[in-house]
């Protein structure tokens, strides 16, 4: 009875030492986190990790341009009278970062970890928005596009400047 007992207690612990080992083979197989971008409007944010991400190494136009083309991407209602707030982890800022409205630059490069913009921008025509929702796109990176987090901004139905139109 003692050697059954020790057998099943040799199978347990190969068992688990196996578990354990699959466990850190696939952890290891994982792909690192890219750093995190923000979007708040009052009460409300989003997060996404970036759309297209080269562990910190510049990412070429081709591959720029079909980022820029991803749907699957997250979503926030803005109030056009609201203050739309964009947030990057210090890793973005310190490369600098640029907000690109529909692939087009709307601010200049800054190395800080946040900008405000009011909503009412993505919204506007001069500004080349288009309907009631606009792509609004963080690239990283002065020279080189090191990354690039997107978000779809669309126009809160409720609002009053969506009823004035």
């Amino acid at each position: 009875m003692t050697t059954m007992h020790s057998v099943v207690r040799r199978r347990r612990a190969v068992a688990a030492a196996g578990a354990v080992s699959a466990g850190l083979l696939v952890l290891s197989a994982c792909d690192k986190p890219t750093p995190i971008a923000t979007i708040t409007v009052g009460t409300n944010s989003v997060n996404s990790e970036a759309t297209c991400y080269n562990d910190g190494k510049a990412l070429d136009t081709a591959t720029l341009r079909d980022c820029l083309k991803d749907t699957d991407i997250k979503s926030i209602t803005v109030d056009p009278d609201e203050t739309v707030r964009l947030g990057v982890d210090p890793k973005i800022a310190d490369n600098g970062w640029t907000i690109l409205m529909n692939g087009q630059p709307l601010t200049e490069s800054s190395k800080k970890t946040y900008r405000t913009i009011p909503g009412s921008v993505f919204f506007n025509v001069q500004y080349g928005a288009q309907g009631n929702s606009t792509l609004v796109s963080i690239k990283e990176g002065d020279k080189d596009v090191k990354g690039l987090w997107s978000f779809k901004l669309k126009k809160d139905p409720d609002s009053s400047a969506a009823s004035a139109s």
